[in-house]
């Protein structure tokens, strides 16, 4: 029998209120409390909370807090990430991001789904893991929705949701976000 973390990642409704998933949440939070009581000149405390929190890429990756995030183990980042100010990463499933990527402040990068049936809403949920791909920059205030991958090097303009695939090269904005245009070098 699969326990409700493991339910959780494969993307399988699951009971968030399981005491190993609500501890385990906790200790993200408690986690981004103390990265965000942090100053600028504690950058070697900074870094230590920064390695305990994330999945993989907290030895490189270059955060400006205020930073959220449910669980942070399920997040992998390639070398050198950037996150700006007030972003937040729903993480119920994979959250996989390339090797130098950015994001603007106020980005939000959401697995979690819920049932539109009410009773079920009640006592599960589930997920879809999303993808960014090396290089991509992600405008302030967007929103990157559940099973979405964005293609490497490309741009997602601010105040986008991105509730479909973007290919890799491509300039795309808007609410639905749409490709606007091919990256031009």
């Amino acid at each position: 029998m699969p326990t409700e973390r493991e339910k959780m990642l494969a993307g399988e409704p699951y009971d968030a209120l399981d005491p190993e998933l609500v501890a385990a949440r906790e200790r993200a939070r408690d986690l981004c409390q103390a990265l965000n009581a942090t100053r600028e000149r504690d950058a070697d405390a900074r870094r230590a909370l920064l390695r305990d929190l994330f999945g993989a890429g907290g030895d490189t990756v270059w955060m400006q807090p205020p930073f959220w995030c449910d669980y942070g183990t399920n997040i992998e980042l390639g070398e050198r990430v950037f996150f700006n100010f007030n972003c937040v990463v729903l993480d119920v499933c994979r959250v996989r991001i390339g090797r130098h990527t950015m994001f603007g402040p106020g980005v939000q990068i959401l697995t979690p789904l819920h049932p539109l049936d009410a009773e079920r809403r009640r006592r599960e949920e589930y997920g879809r893991p999303i993808e960014i791909g090396d290089d991509v920059w992600v405008g302030g205030g967007a929103l990157i929705l559940p099973g979405v991958r964005i293609g490497s090097r490309s741009v997602i303009g601010a105040g986008s949701v991105v509730t479909r695939d973007v290919p890799d090269d491509v300039v795309a904005v808007g609410n639905p976000c749409r490709v606007l245009r091919a990256v031009d070098g």
